[in-house]
């Protein structure tokens, strides 16, 4: 049990601390907002475009390893989103939101630093796969079922244009896409870019995470209790028992498994937020799930790392 808190509590303490910087005013707001911009726009793309260039994606994209993933992500949208709209009578745009929130774990603020920190930076291969298509598969399933519930009546043209204008202003889907190009074109690098890109890239997670803590502070938990504890039960349980008996089913193999398992066992990540802003819809929902699910995934991600070793 200790070896397993030493894995998970400092990701969780660099959290609290960013909280507790934010709610004690050793760090302002909009410091805290300069830093996951910086984070989350310049320094975890650049970290994603540097891993994905050097990956060796023939070795690496294991379909086995993805359709275990995406089944468990999918199933956990379709999950939020029905729940949201027949359990509690959510709007349509709503729900999506919701759905939204069910469907993108924290693959990269949390599962990847946990990983690394329970089986070494050799194990991150499978989280780097997963994480090269998990922004652009969250955000076109999200973002074209989010301008159909939005469209009512206008039609699919009109969705299909917010959807394009939407994804070519995402900075991760173009980091990733780039990091495509690089690698599967061959194009080498010089060696001094990919000596600064590599020091930004290492202020990425650290950043991110301190970031992270501030950003949750000012997301007090208030109302849709049920609906919050239902996100994260699909998030947190619903997500990673499906991902474990698809993985178990098609044998995948180990290492690629437990990157698996816990991507899928992370709590939703800021996007979620940024996601339902961006719509103006359940924002408060969207919110505070993030900040409770982050908090109970400290238990859950340390079960489903006893489960795993």
């Amino acid at each position: 049990m200790s070896a397993l808190l030493e894995v998970i509590l400092p990701v969780f303490l660099v959290i609290g601390i960013g909280y507790l910087a934010t709610w004690g005013k050793i760090i302002g707001v909009e410091a805290v907002e300069g830093l996951m911009y910086f984070a989350t726009n310049l320094a975890v793309p650049i970290l994603l475009f540097l891993a994905i260039s050097r990956l060796d994606l023939e070795a690496n994209f294991d379909p086995k390893l993805l359709v275990s993933f995406y089944t468990g992500a999918v199933s956990g949208f379709f999950a939020g989103l029905l729940g949201a709209r027949f359990l509690f009578g959510r709007p349509w745009p709503d729900s999506v939101a919701i759905g939204f929130a069910t469907l993108f774990s924290n693959s990269l603020l949390l599962g990847l630093p946990i990983t690394e920190r329970a089986f070494g930076a050799d194990a991150l291969a499978g989280n780097y796969a997963i994480i090269s298509i998990h922004a652009p598969t969250c955000y076109v399933i999200g973002v074209m079922a989010m301008e159909i519930a939005r469209a009512q009546g206008r039609g699919l043209l009109a969705a299909f244009t917010g959807f394009v204008r939407s994804m070519l202003r995402n900075s991760l889907v173009i980091a990733i896409t780039l990091g495509f190009a690089v690698n599967l074109g061959g194009i080498p690098l010089p060696g001094v870019v990919t000596d600064a890109f590599s020091l930004i890239a290492k202020a990425a997670i650290p950043a991110a995470l301190f970031g992270l803590g501030g950003v949750l502070y000012r997301y007090k938990p208030e109302g849709d209790v049920k609906t919050v504890l239902y996100i994260c039960a699909v998030s947190l349980l619903l997500h990673p028992a499906i991902t474990w008996g698809i993985g178990r089913a098609l044998a995948l193999d180990e290492t690629a498994f437990r990157s698996a398992i816990i991507t899928s066992a992370m709590a939703p990540g800021v996007n979620a937020y940024v996601f339902a802003n961006l719509y103006g819809v359940a924002k408060r929902v969207a919110a505070t799930a993030v900040l409770v699910a982050t908090t109970l995934s400290i238990l859950t991600a340390w079960a489903w790392l006893a489960l795993l070793t």
